[in-house]
């Protein structure tokens, strides 16, 4: 698999990811609902590398890098990530979030010496150009849908984010050595994962009540978190891990970046309020610097 398409299908877990998410995240609050949902994530991960044996392409050398990798970018920054949806909603923390992509250009220019040539950093900037536009023009100012409400301080929500955009860039980069040297992206997922679950449970220890769940689970909610955990983690998180481990992970943060863009249309469907046309111009313009990227690197 090219690891362009993997990325954009990173993208695209991640866009249904974010509509199954907020509700139940608003309903357990955003460190209870990954918690959870990391738990179910972990277990059924390991039901499948285990038999599998891809745990034995993780070297004894690497397990400690990805452990920490695992607290960076899912214990901080999926707990970070889902506490700002539950605050602003997907789309306006998919922007936010789609900072990690600039963040993961810098941080890889810095710490493994990767470039672009201009082709590439003019489809880049088009992509991060196009999600902008998609984003602040994607709603209609009489849009009052649930998933489009705001639930407490935004600054709040917007720190979240950022927070969240930087741990994942630096929590999948930190996994980077282990993918180019062979290990295997979902065994290396299901690793982080696990190290995720057991601090965050490990939180429950600590006298907070911010770490425990807000209201009772239930079937729908239950439901919603198992399959937005597949959904987003074993497979979203997967195909950017293949990605980054078979390309440049610049270009494969910049294409998941494409993600508040895939938003859009199914906003539409469970919203049934069309996007604006910025919306749609922005989505013109993600698409063109995606195929500039895709027509240098193929």
């Amino acid at each position: 698999m090219p690891f362009e398409l993997a990325a954009l299908g990173s993208a695209l877990c991640w866009s249904v990811t974010g509509i199954i998410s907020t509700g139940p995240a608003r309903h357990l609050g955003g460190i209870a609902y990954t918690r959870i949902r990391m738990l179910i994530v972990f277990v059924l991960m390991m039901a499948w590398v285990i038999p599998s044996g891809a745990l034995t392409t993780i070297t004894t050398g690497q397990w400690p890098t990805i452990i920490l990798s695992g607290l960076v970018g899912i214990f901080i920054g999926d707990t970070a990530m889902f506490t700002s949806m539950a605050r602003l909603g997907p789309r306006r923390t998919g922007v936010i979030f789609a900072t990690n992509a600039p963040m993961t250009v810098i941080i890889t220019w810095v710490w493994f010496g990767e470039s672009l040539n201009m082709i590439e950093i003019a489809g880049c900037l088009m992509v991060v150009a196009g999600v902008s536009v998609a984003i602040f023009y994607g709603r209609r100012s009489e849009n009052s849908h649930a998933l489009e409400s705001i639930q407490g301080p935004v600054l709040v929500g917007v720190g979240l984010g950022l927070l969240a955009a930087f741990c994942q860039a630096v929590g999948a980069l930190m996994a980077k050595p282990a993918l180019m040297a062979g290990a295997d992206p979902v065994a290396v997922t299901a690793v982080r994962v696990g190290v995720s679950a057991l601090a965050l449970n490990a939180s429950l220890l600590l006298p907070l009540s911010v770490t425990r769940a807000r209201n009772p689970m239930n079937t729908k909610v239950f439901l919603q978190l198992t399959a937005a955990g597949i959904i987003g983690m074993a497979f979203g998180m997967s195909l950017l891990l293949y990605a980054y481990a078979h390309g440049n992970a610049g270009i494969a943060a910049i294409l998941s970046t494409t993600t508040p863009v895939m938003v859009l249309p199914l906003l539409w469907v469970i919203t049934r309020i069309r996007p604006t046309a910025g919306a749609w111009l922005g989505a013109i313009i993600c698409v063109l610097g995606t195929a500039l990227i895709l027509s240098n690197t193929i």
